[in-house]
């Protein structure tokens, strides 16, 4: 490594300092200049190469902060049916699930704060602000860089915003990278749909633009937004939105991303014309998936990978969630739901001779055990239970991984979610039960299944499923088989969600109908029973069912912090004054 001197370190920690405070105070407006009177150290900063590759690369660490990857993991999970919480910790965090698992979400809530997904976005701001005038100084910057470290820049705020969108609703849109506090932060909130049409209209215009995929042979081929990264996060976005809008020229956009990125990976990872039984998508074999995708990491499954090596930075996220809260604790915060700890129509799986019912949850199988602790990306045991010869279950209390130091990445897209991803986009696209659509849905979904089972004889039957609502509920199923705890499933319950109840409109913010005096849409009764399903035990679904009626519910709050410092935020109808709860909708 080049030795970097005194004045190249006051540079990157000012530099540094900026993005961080201006991360934090994003949505607010404050007159204190954080900036010196004298400039010249800013302004010295955007002159090399190597200035730009920093701040990308800051940028990517910045996604991998533990306030990130909690809101990640939370936003995605905790809604669903999957997770249920560990009632013996204390603390903001406990507290903080709890009211999630109650349906019972206060304002004050900390995962209602958003200021680390905007500082990512701020950073990301900041770059594309200023790499294009590096162009005209530095002769080793060339338009090929440029144009690379634009399309990840614009990949990465794309991705902020869409989990941003998926959580909220409602956010504030900017554009614009700022360094100083006094600088005007007050951004308004703008509608779903205007969000999600200039982030596809960026990624749209930078996709062919974006890294190569087989661009390296290390870890920045899944490490770094390649094209292939760009096309999955487009394809969902197309996929979210032609749910929200009802839009079959959405939809039929998400299945040609899908296909461009199983077209590479096929292209990289060819069929071998020596073996007839041969799957012809490059999907690891199910006896080897999890260890090869989840303990090795970046495989050739993989698509987007945020990356953690447990040394530079650690994944405390999911340590803290599914494996240890603390250093001398037995549990995570979160238990998996009891669904995935037995067999049968009612449960995740409906075989035991799918290796992930083994692979995914410890001790399952236990009818003496009444919470079942998450195996995947948890444990580090790269051999497989043989689901065919008197299997036993892995044992929690085997596990022996250290509490700190987590190299685990988090997975943004791999293959299979891909593929599911084109079969959910096609059954929404059939006109009634068209089989030419379903056909090519089923056999993607049958892909994904068989890779994981150890009888083939137990393969799915396209004629248990022959009809779109079958087949619908059959994808909604894979994927939570194939991508839970992974941060998916609340999202696709809200796809499903909005794909069957009177259109909503997001066109416009939930303020906007609300002062209109309009109503909003009544939540699907099928999508809010499968959410309820983890409450069976506990004996109140019914009650977390009720305060979930409407669109708006779905949603967090703004936080109480937010609405303080940003006098244009206005606040989800669910959760203020006269809410949606007290008024049922």
């Amino acid at each position: 490594m080049n030795k970097i001197n005194k004045k190249q370190w006051m540079k990157i920690l000012f530099t540094i300092h900026c993005l961080l405070f201006t991360g934090m105070m994003l949505t607010s407006c404050v007159d204190t200049n954080v900036l010196p009177a004298d400039k010249t150290i800013e302004e010295d900063f955007w002159k090399t190469k190597a200035d730009v590759e920093l701040m990308v690369v800051g940028t990517y660490k910045k996604m991998v902060t533990a306030d990130v990857l909690n809101r990640l993991m939370v936003w995605g999970e905790m809604r669903s049916d999957e997770v249920i919480v560990n009632e013996t910790p204390t603390g903001t965090i406990p507290s903080a699930l709890q009211e999630v698992m109650a349906a019972d979400i206060q304002t004050t809530n900390t995962f209602t704060d958003w200021a680390s997904l905007y500082s990512v976005i701020n950073y990301c701001n900041i770059v594309l602000s200023h790499a294009e005038q590096v162009l005209q100084i530095d002769p080793s910057y060339t338009d090929g860089d440029y144009m690379i470290d634009r399309s990840q820049m614009l990949a990465l705020r794309a991705l902020c915003y869409f989990y941003l969108v998926r959580a909220y609703r409602d956010v504030p849109f900017c554009t614009e990278g700022f360094t100083a506090s006094s600088q005007e932060l007050e951004v308004p909130q703008q509608s779903p749909l205007t969000i999600l049409s200039a982030c596809i209209d960026d990624l749209k215009e930078v996709q062919a633009d974006g890294l190569q995929p087989d661009g390296f042979n290390d870890w920045r081929r899944v490490g770094y937004f390649t094209q292939d990264g760009i096309r999955a996060l487009l394809a969902d976005m197309y996929l979210w939105r032609g749910s929200m809008t009802h839009s079959t020229d959405d939809y039929i956009r998400a299945v040609e991303c899908c296909q461009q990125v199983i077209a590479s990976k096929q292209e990289k990872y060819p069929k071998d014309p020596l073996d007839p039984e041969a799957s012809n998508y490059p999907l690891v074999a199910g006896d080897k998936a999890y260890g090869t995708v989840f303990v090795q990491g970046n495989s050739q499954e993989a698509i987007l990978e945020l990356q953690l090596d447990g040394s530079n930075n650690s994944n405390n996220t999911v340590c803290q969630f599914y494996y240890l809260y603390a250093k001398n604790a037995s549990h995570g915060y979160l238990y998996a739901s009891p669904m995935f700890s037995s067999t049968g129509q009612t449960q995740v799986y409906h075989t035991d001779k799918d290796y992930r019912y083994w692979q995914n949850t410890y001790d399952v199988g236990n009818t003496q055990l009444t919470n079942f602790d998450v195996r995947k990306m948890v444990s580090q045991q790269t051999s497989s239970v043989n689901p065919i010869a008197s299997p036993s279950a892995y044992k929690r209390a085997d596990e022996q991984r250290t509490f700190g130091d987590y190299n685990q990445n988090w997975i943004v897209y791999r293959l299979s979610d891909v593929m599911l991803m084109e079969a959910e986009a096609r059954i929404a696209i059939a006109t009634g039960n068209d089989e030419l659509q379903l056909r090519q849905a089923f056999e993607l979904i049958k892909e994904v299944n068989n890779r994981s089972l150890a009888l083939k004889g137990d393969s799915l039957k396209y004629a248990n499923y022959a009809s779109q609502e079958s087949m619908e509920a059959l994808v909604l199923e894979e994927r939570q088989r194939e991508l839970c705890f992974e941060g998916k499933r609340w999202f696709d319950l809200l796809r499903y969600n909005y794909r069957h109840i009177t259109p909503a409109d997001p066109s416009r913010t939930m303020a906007e109908i609300s002062a209109a005096g309009e109503d909003f849409p009544h939540n699907d009764d099928t999508m809010l029973s499968l959410m309820a399903r983890k409450y069976e035990a506990m004996g109140n679904g019914a009650g977390v069912i009720a305060k979930m009626r409407t669109e708006p519910t779905l949603y967090w709050p703004i936080s109480t912090s937010e609405l303080k410092v940003n006098k244009n935020l206005k606040q989800n109808p669910a959760y203020g004054a006269g809410n949606l709860y007290q008024k049922n909708y």
